[in-house]
């Protein structure tokens, strides 16, 4: 049975003056999977990843999620229909809570944010942010401003930012950078259970992680796809070895 797309990509090219970050960008995300984008620094990753969530708007090509064109759509309206992701730069509100940070983002999901919004979505975003703080275990931190919390927290809680708008697709940008062996396990972990009942799109740079979760993986270079497959085919793949698996610099 073949698993049905949830984003399609269809020549995307973004070009920033003469440079074309992308080049023609062809792949597909099938639902039911957890899909890494791997390639070296410069490859057109996280380009591609602010050309899908409407960061950026594409030069060419389209982009389709669960069937509906999002080319040229705000962030917004792309958040709006299910589509969520993280930064590489961690973003969370530092001066609020863990608890505060998670009930902002889940009271956006609500409608446009209101200081004095009805008492019914109220209730709905504490109910969302507690069962986000248990999901994530990080109830014994609710009362922590984010600004005390360590790398691995705060990469958790920004996962928990973005689940609070309810996605159908998740994108992580390098979501395990910069921690220790420990957090990464536990990262890794939570990642591997939400891919469970959520479809996730993650650039990482660590690839024994990569190999470890991933159920395919698209590998990309100078802007392009390179190649697609599981972690076997793409291990064995000579053009992916060449261009980046042997490279320990990338």
């Amino acid at each position: 049975m073949t698993a049905t797309p949830i984003l399609e990509i269809d020549g995307v090219e973004k070009h920033f003056g003469g440079l074309a970050a992308l080049g023609g960008v062809h792949a597909t995300v099938d639902s039911g999977k957890l899909t890494a984008v791997i390639g070296p620094n410069g490859a057109g990753k996280t380009t591609l990843f602010n050309v899908i969530t409407g960061i950026l708007n594409p030069s060419a090509g389209s982009i389709r999620f669960m069937g509906k064109d999002i080319t040229n759509s705000s962030v917004h309206e792309i958040s709006r229909l299910g589509l969520a992701r993280t930064l590489q730069i961690k973003s969370v509100f530092h001066g609020m809570t863990v608890r505060e940070n998670l009930w902002i983002a889940a009271q956006s999901r609500q409608g446009i944010f209101r200081p004095f919004t009805s008492m019914k979505a109220c209730r709905v975003a504490n109910e969302r942010a507690d069962a986000l703080l248990e999901e994530l275990q990080l109830t014994h931190l609710a009362s922590q401003e984010a600004v005390n919390l360590s790398y691995g927290d705060v990469a958790l809680l920004e996962i928990g930012i973005a689940l609070a708008t309810e996605p159908k697709l998740l994108l992580l940008d390098e979501p395990i950078c910069g921690m220790g062996p420990a957090e990464t396990e536990r990262t890794v972990e939570k990642i591997r259970e939400l891919s469970k009942r959520i479809d996730i799109v993650i650039i990482e740079h660590d690839i024994e992680v990569v190999f470890d979760i991933s159920d395919d993986i698209i590998v990309m270079a100078l802007g392009t796809v390179l190649a697609r497959g599981t972690p076997a085919e793409i291990s064995e793949n000579a053009d992916v070895r060449a261009a980046y698996l042997g490279d320990d610099d990338a």
